[in-house]
This record gives structure tokens, C-alpha cells and sequence, in this order.
């Protein structure tokens, strides 16, 4: 069990492929959870009811993350259910389609980053003030192990994510002295969510995947619960002297 304050994990993205174990690892790991969807209320029920069925209080909240105002009013609703938010996590992300850059339509590009880039800002700036009030709070994102080597076809997810990166860092910097942390989570090939959708559409085949287990250290696909595992120790207070840093959670890729 980590320890947490009072109040809730507010997960943008928490019943998706991801995120959906990151929020199962979060109740497991002693803090309530407030899952925020974009279309699949049922699915965002059950995984709320995973988190009850773990003896934690659990809600759900719809919105879109690109328009603010709906993310100003999920977060109003989730603080209203639950008292205090102790940490957001981003996990909130289109299907990044695998094209070269040159192939990238602009219509997709903006998207992206309307849905990753300016949702995360405008969650930031809906909940950075209730965590001033309340003496600190965290803030975990999901980033791209392509930051650190990067992934032909892929770059739309990694340019995005590395823009909020500079958010994070800029969090930590600003928001420090009100006690409240910032970091992210690099993800690498995990066996869920976008893996599933990129195989079923024909963009990722045995190829592929053989070329990317060679550039593996650990030669498996990683899962949802070992993202939520580094995303539950950094909003801990385990992680209370951590901040404005990132872990890889990618099997070693491109070590």
C-alpha cells in the first residue's frame, strides 16, 4: 500500500487500454480513483467497479479533453465526489496511426495535440489551484520511450508527448513551493490498448515486432500494471522529494 493524502486520483484516460490498469494499480494501492471517459461509460463503470470491489470509492466523469470547459467541469465534479484531488494522471491520448511524418495528415497532427497537449494544460490550470489550497498535490503524465530513441512511424505520439514534458517541467519549476510535484512515466511497447488497435488495423506485423524485441533489453511487451506501478510510486508520498523527473518504463529500449 502507498500512502496518499485524503481525496482522490484523478485519471484522465482511465479506462483505456493503459489506463484502465493504471487505475486498477491506483486502488489497489490505497487511493480513490476518478476516472474520467470520453465515450465508453461502460467500460469506465466497470473499472470503477474494479476499484470499489477493492474497498475503494470510485466515480466516473465524461468529457471531452479537448474543449476546457468540460475538463474544468469534470474536475469540479470529480473534487465535489471525493473532497481533494492528490494527483492527476494524463493518460488521455488519440489512436496514433503509424506514418512517417512527411505521411502525417495535419488534420491528425492538430488533434493530437489538441487532445494531449491542450487537454493537459487546461486540466493543469483547472486543478493546479484547488492543490495550492490544499498544501500539494501531483501531477504524472504519460510520455513516449521514443524520446529516447526514436520510432520510425511513431513520431506524431512523440512529439506530442514530448511537448508535455516541457509542461511537466515547467510545473515542477513553478509549483514547487506550494508542494506540488510533477513527473512522467515513458512508455514503451505495452501489451494493451494501442498495440491491440495498431495490430488489428495491419499498421504493426510480425516485422515489426521482431525488429522492435531486438532493441529490447527485456524481450517482452510490458503491461498496463507495470506503467501504473511507476505512475502509483510517483504520486506517492513515498516519491514526496521527487519532481520534474521521468522514469522509462520500456524493457530497456534502445539501452
Amino acid at each position: 500500500m502507498a500512502s496518499f493524502p485524503e481525496g482522490c486520483a484523478l485519471l484522465f484516460g482511465g479506462s483505456g487500454g493503459i489506463g484502465s490498469g493504471i487505475s486498477n494499480v491506483f486502488a489497489g494501492g490505497g487511493s480513490d480513483i476518478a476516472i474520467v471517459y470520453r465515450g465508453n461509460q461502460a467500460r469506465a463503470e466497470q473499472v470503477a467497479q474494479a476499484g470499489r470491489d477493492l474497498g475503494r470509492r470510485a466515480s466516473i466523469h465524461r468529457a471531452d479533453v479537448s474543449d476546457p470547459r468540460q475538463v474544468q467541469a469534470v474536475v469540479a465534479d470529480a473534487i465535489a465526489a471525493h473532497g481533494r484531488v492528490h494527483t492527476v494522471v494524463w493518460a488521455a491520448g488519440p489512436l496514433v496511426n503509424q506514418r512517417y511524418l512527411a505521411s502525417t495528415p495535419m488534420e491528425e497532427w492538430r488533434h493530437a495535440f489538441d487532445v494531449e497537449v491542450h487537454g493537459f494544460l487546461a486540466a493543469a490550470q483547472a486543478v493546479i489551484p484547488h492543490m495550492r489550497e490544499q498544501g500539494g498535490g501531483s501531477f504524472v503524465t504519460l510520455g513516449s520511450a521514443g524520446h529516447d530513441w526514436w520510432p520510425q512511424r511513431d513520431g506524431m505520439s512523440v512529439a506530442v508527448k514530448a511537448s508535455n514534458e516541457q509542461l511537466v517541467k515547467g510545473i515542477a519549476k513553478e509549483e514547487g513551493r506550494y508542494g506540488i510535484r510533477a513527473n512522467s512515466v515513458l512508455v514503451g511497447v505495452i501489451d494493451a490498448g494501442q498495440l491491440h488497435e495498431l495490430t488489428r488495423l495491419g499498421q504493426i506485423d510480425e516485422r515489426w515486432v521482431q525488429n522492435t524485441h531486438r532493441l529490447l533489453c527485456l524481450k517482452r511487451w510490458g503491461t498496463a500494471e507495470e506503467i501504473g506501478h511507476a505512475c502509483l510510486f510517483l504520486a506517492s508520498n513515498e516519491a514526496a522529494y521527487i519532481t520534474g523527473q521521468r522514469i522509462s518504463v520500456s524493457g530497456g529500449f534502445g539501452v
